[in-house]
């Protein structure tokens, strides 16, 4: 293909290239690899969040064979980039933010036509899915980190106490999730939020998208604008039981946190993306926060301070 130039990637197998002719200007994406849910899933679920009227990505074209979709092209404009550079109002773009998460969380739409003319069902974020994921922190990190002897034990604790806290989890699975929605995913597409990396949304619980932005281990943000993110969204919310929220919010926040470790140490020993490391210490801040606010997390919190010193403090 002509007139391609390669951008920024992300931790995923797909490539990026932005194609200009002329005036025209959009996105290729490229997939070998997991193409089903890079290539075929993300355009179903961009489908869906356009039916919606949220601002995603819309497919020009596709070519499955060669591993490639064409899509519209949302610019550079991250809110990560923009929250980067700017010493402006933070919060106001966190509540614009907001605004959109709540439009997301009102899908009822959770099937439609992929581009081979079949159905995609999305599908449910089952407590099952979230300990496995949680359970990535033994596979690489604690692998990593724990001789083996002290590891063994390790692992059998760790796993039964984050079972507990997945079925500790107090909401129904019935919200569209988008399961990374944090700033680098966000684009600011003239004045409108614009959802990109939208592969693999779930139908789970509705704290999740909110721990995604508030404890981002990407983007630092005082405990202050987390407090004021948290209450703005819970003031847009009609029939809440906070508690119960409140508890799922602070389970979720640990336990995406400690999937990331273990993600991120996987990129660095499977991929070579040695990059990643450097946003672990920030997942054990996140961690330490959420960690010491809740009785549910003694035993982990025990657990933690026996096994991996100076971590949790």
């Amino acid at each position: 293909m002509k007139n391609l130039k390669k951008i920024k990637g992300d931790a995923s197998f797909r490539k990026f290239f932005r194609k200009k002719n002329k005036n025209l200007s959009s996105i290729i994406v490229i997939s070998k690899k997991e193409k089903f849910k890079n290539l075929l899933i993300y355009d179903a679920i961009n489908k869906i969040l356009s039916k919606n009227k949220i601002l995603a990505p819309k497919l020009y074209q596709e070519n499955y064979s060669k591993n490639y979709l064409e899509i519209q092209d949302f610019g550079d404009d991250t809110i990560f980039k923009i929250l980067s550079k700017r010493k402006n109002n933070k919060f106001y773009y966190f509540k614009k933010i907001i605004n959109t998460l709540i439009q997301m969380q009102n899908i009822k739409d959770k099937k439609i036509k992929n581009f081979k003319n079949k159905n995609f069902k999305i599908p449910i974020y089952k407590k099952e899915i979230l300990t496995k994921e949680a359970n990535l922190f033994c596979d690489w990190y604690v692998k990593k980190n724990l001789l083996k002897i002290k590891r063994n034990l390790f692992i059998k604790k760790f796993k039964k106490i984050i079972k507990r806290l997945a079925f500790s989890l107090k909401q129904k699975n019935n919200i569209f999730v988008h399961r990374d929605f944090h700033v680098s995913n966000l684009m600011l597409v003239k004045n409108q939020i614009g959802v990109i990396d939208s592969q693999d949304a779930l139908i789970g619980n509705r704290a999740y998208d909110l721990v995604s932005l508030i404890d981002d281990v990407r983007f630092e943000t005082s405990k202050k604008l987390k407090n004021k993110i948290y209450k703005f969204y819970i003031k847009k919310q009609k029939k809440f039981e906070n508690y119960k929220f409140k508890n799922d919010f602070e389970i979720l926040s640990v336990l995406r946190n400690l999937k990331i470790i273990g993600i991120f140490t996987r990129l660095a020993i499977r991929d070579g993306k040695k990059r990643y490391l450097k946003l672990i210490p920030r997942a054990w801040t996140l961690i330490n926060i959420r960690i010491n606010e809740n009785k549910i997390f003694a035993d982990l919190r025990e657990l933690f301070n026996q096994g991996l010193k100076g971590k949790i403090k």
